[in-house]
């Protein structure tokens, strides 16, 4: 029984191109696996707090040192670790804010970077497959006029891929303002067929995912 770990940060709710195309991964993935287990955390709904100093530092106290504070700390990091070390796979919905991750996101990679746990060569995190929806309201495509603009993509591939040592694959539905904006009409239909790929590429990753994990 396959267990997936599913984050939201869109503060956008049913408008959100991030969340929609997530949920068609989860509605695929769900579909090979109905007796598995999902575990969701919506951030933009119930953000966790930044990380402190006493929740830093309380790794290396004693438990019996630990100040209330430092206690809370510790028991809030070990919980967000373990609950993604005891995911089969990962659906983070990562839509690029202000040229980069909602802060929401922020901080829940801040609790779940764990030196000696789950950062380095020895990562238990290591190899497990995490796919990140990466939603944008323009383009930010090589020969575009914001190309290299964009780091949400290099952010998650640095901190997810190469210190946690997860395994990323990113899904980016683009131009998700045209709709909306006057200035972007023209672009609607380009937009319309990003979103489109999106969802099918979303649907086609969790079934890949379900046949490797169903054959491990």
């Amino acid at each position: 029984m396959a267990t997936l770990l599913h984050i939201d940060t869109s503060f956008n709710g049913d408008k959100s191109v991030s969340r929609a195309v997530a949920a068609s991964f989860r509605q695929a993935w769900e579909e090979q696996h109905p007796e598995g287990e999902i575990v969701y955390r919506d951030l933009a709904a119930d953000p966790l707090p930044h990380l402190s100093a006493e929740a830093f530092h309380s790794g290396s106290i004693a438990p019996e040192d630990r100040t209330p504070a430092q206690q809370a700390g510790f028991e809030l990091r070990d919980g967000l670790v373990t609950e993604l070390e005891s995911a089969d796979a990962v659906l983070l919905g990562a839509p690029l804010y202000n040229y980069s991750v909602p802060s929401s996101l922020k901080a829940w990679i801040d609790h779940v970077m764990v030196v000696g746990r789950t950062l380095g060569e020895s990562s238990t995190l290591a190899g497990k497959p995490v796919t990140v929806v990466t939603s944008r309201g323009g383009s930010y495509r090589p020969g575009t006029p914001m190309s290299g603009r964009d780091y949400v993509q290099p952010y998650l591939e640095f901190v997810l891929g190469e210190q946690l040592r997860l395994d990323v694959g990113f899904i980016v539905p683009e131009l998700t303002l045209a709709a909306v904006t006057p200035a972007m009409a023209g672009l609607v239909d380009q937009a319309e067929a990003s979103a489109a790929a999106a969802h099918e590429e979303a649907r086609a990753r969790a079934k890949s995912l379900a046949t490797q994990l169903a054959a491990a």
